[in-house]
């Protein structure tokens, strides 16, 4: 099942970037990020309500460390993005399952065995195939932003991980990311320009944050329950489904690289469910 619900949480994630992409020409930076925090917490709050849950926490430095690394990664990504071409930045960011190994290994002991790393190289060849990457010598600035972004990214994966195994529930977790969201994201868009949606535009908006709002409760309970190496590498499926969302609403064709790249990010996947089902 922790499987199934990062696959999911993928999925939800490629949604949320066709809403992005939608925003994108009428909305600033900011202003997509302050709906994607706002409508999540509210969702939250909501949800808490149904099930009876409290929104406080006595771990609210876990909880500051995994809301903080996260939206600072995001910071980085569109920082990059505005440097970048768009697939270089993306490639950058996906670094993070790579990240996520190495950190384990370094600071939690866990044993990297080579068949682990091997699917982790795998899928994160499959992504930079996929995405076909150019990199310009003058831009070593957003580079290192995209680069962040994916580092970064990995420590608040891992301090998802640690919420789950204190009990947090998935609901109390993405709810303090997502005011921590919101906060950034209000301050951004009052610094670039507040923008009124008409009703089309606000439906997009609320997708960003409904289908940004359940992927992160999906990719919470993956890390909350599963093997925190291979819930990361299965994030690697989004760019699958945002390549297979571009051929269906902006008929973006994939060339024949395209389709051996998504060969090799399912067989990253499969590979890395093998490697750990082994070690386990």
């Amino acid at each position: 099942m922790p499987a199934i619900w990062m696959i999911v949480s993928c999925f939800l994630f490629a949604c949320m970037g066709v809403c992005v992409k939608l925003s994108s020409g009428s909305f600033s930076t900011g202003e997509i990020v302050f709906y994607r925090g706002a409508v999540s917490m509210l969702m939250m709050v909501a949800l808490a309500a149904l099930q009876g849950q409290r929104l406080t926490t006595p771990h609210w430095r876990m909880h500051l460390s995994r809301s903080l690394s996260g939206s600072l990664a995001l910071c980085c990504y569109f920082f990059a993005i505005g440097l970048l071409p768009l697939a270089t930045a993306v490639t950058l960011n996906y670094t993070s399952p790579i990240f996520v190994a190495l950190l384990l290994a370094a600071f939690f002991g866990e044993r990297l065995r080579w068949p682990v790393l091997l699917a982790v190289l795998v899928g994160f060849a499959g992504v930079v195939i996929l995405l076909r990457p150019t990199l310009q010598p003058a831009q070593w600035l957003g580079a290192a932003a995209g680069l962040g972004s994916g580092a970064v990214a990995s420590l608040a994966y891992i301090s998802v991980r640690e919420l789950g195994r204190v009990g947090e529930p998935e609901v109390r977790t993405v709810f303090w990311f997502s005011l921590t969201t919101t906060l950034i994201g209000l301050g951004w868009a009052l610094a670039s320009g507040v923008h009124r949606p008409d009703g089309m535009q606000l439906l997009t908006l609320l997708g960003v944050g409904v289908f940004g709002g359940l992927a992160q409760l999906a990719m919470t309970r993956s890390y909350r329950f599963g093997r925190t190496v291979v819930s990361a590498n299965l994030s690697y499926a989004t760019v699958v489904f945002a390549s297979l969302f571009g051929m269906l609403f902006w008929g973006e064709l994939m060339p024949p690289s395209s389709w051996l790249a998504i060969a090799l990010i399912i067989s990253s996947a499969i590979l890395i469910s093998f490697a750990t089902h082994k070690a386990r």
